[in-house]
């Protein structure tokens, strides 16, 4: 198969925990064609969506990528295009989106990219509400403030548009900094923001379990560091092994479906305690970190899994 990644710049990955070059991997080791570009590549001519694709061969030993040409395709020419384009999700990101929508239908755009575009990672959960922390979402800092004096203790604060844990803060009702804070993340009443339930089992870790077409295969725990309280690799979480909870099983299992139907075929969903906080679906990661604890090729089995949907699409 011929398959395309849009994607950031080769430059830009970090090999020793990046998941798209794990799939690229596993593309290769099936003599799958793999090219890539960004989404700036893309382009739409004739109602046809175009890129300027890079051929590459991909392994496990430096230099890791392997350039071997460049040419300009349809992407109906590719049985399977990837959007693997990390945050932040922004005008750009959803821009690509609309013209990966273009790809004719015989070809398995992953995930599927009206559904990328609409279910926004850390709204996204709240469709689950039974699962989801305490939450307020809004632009108005006396709304923040008045919300916020209603709950028992801490609350977090943090960008709708967000990752990494990036501008994610916890404060309460009382702090004098309170205000500062939401003025400043509302860039004064401008942007939205999510006020939400602080959850304490976070001291304990944020935890990220990968499910492939609706189903759970992976997963580990993600413990923050001394003094901090952002359960994100970005910022130094460590990770750890952990058994599913019975809450974290129904999560999965009630949320599956939904996951399954919109296409969206790889995603990381974030659990705090028994609390649902992220679901993610441009793109998550978490492979490499979670193969050697659970002793799974979970590349593997996505990869399998997208054969199974190309074959479905030939018939």
């Amino acid at each position: 198969m011929n398959v395309l990644f849009v994607m950031d710049p080769l430059e830009k990955i970090n090999v020793s925990g990046d998941s798209t070059y794990m799939l690229m991997v596993e593309a290769c080791l099936r003599e799958w064609r793999v090219a890539f570009c960004t989404p700036t590549d893309l382009f739409i001519e004739a109602g046809k969506t175009f890129a300027k694709i890079t051929w590459v061969d991909v392994d496990n030993i430096a230099p890791f990528f392997h350039v071997s040409g460049k040419e300009t395709l349809c992407l109906g020419t590719f049985q399977v295009v990837w959007l693997r384009k990390d945050p932040p999700f922004n005008m750009d990101y959803i821009f690509s989106t609309y013209l990966l929508e273009l790809v004719p239908p015989t070809t398995l755009v992953l995930n599927n990219p009206s559904s990328v575009r609409s279910a926004n990672e850390k709204i996204f959960a709240l469709n689950w509400p039974q699962f989801c922390p305490e939450t307020l979402m809004t632009n108005r800092i006396e709304h923040a403030r008045e919300w916020a004096k209603k709950q028992p203790g801490k609350v977090v604060i943090k960008p709708w548009d967000g990752n990494g844990g990036r501008g994610v803060l916890v404060s309460s009702y009382d702090d004098p900094n309170f205000r500062s804070m939401v003025e400043v993340l509302t860039d004064e009443e401008r942007r939205y923001i999510i006020v939400q339930q602080y959850i304490p089992e976070i001291v304990k870790g944020d935890k990220r379990i990968i499910l492939v077409d609706g189903e759970a295969i992976g997963w580990m725990n993600r413990i923050p560091q001394p003094g901090d309280h952002r359960g994100n690799m970005h910022v130094g979480a460590s990770v750890s092994q952990m058994d599913l909870s019975e809450n974290d099983r129904r999560i999965c299992k009630k949320i599956g479906p939904t996951l399954q139907r919109l296409g969206l075929l790889f995603v990381g969903i974030d659990i705090i305690g028994d609390y649902l906080t992220e679901i993610n679906v441009t793109s998550p990661t978490g492979i490499q970190e979670i193969n050697p604890m659970m002793g799974i090729q979970i590349e593997k089995i996505i990869t399998d899994s997208v054969i199974k949907k190309v074959q479905g699409k030939t018939k």
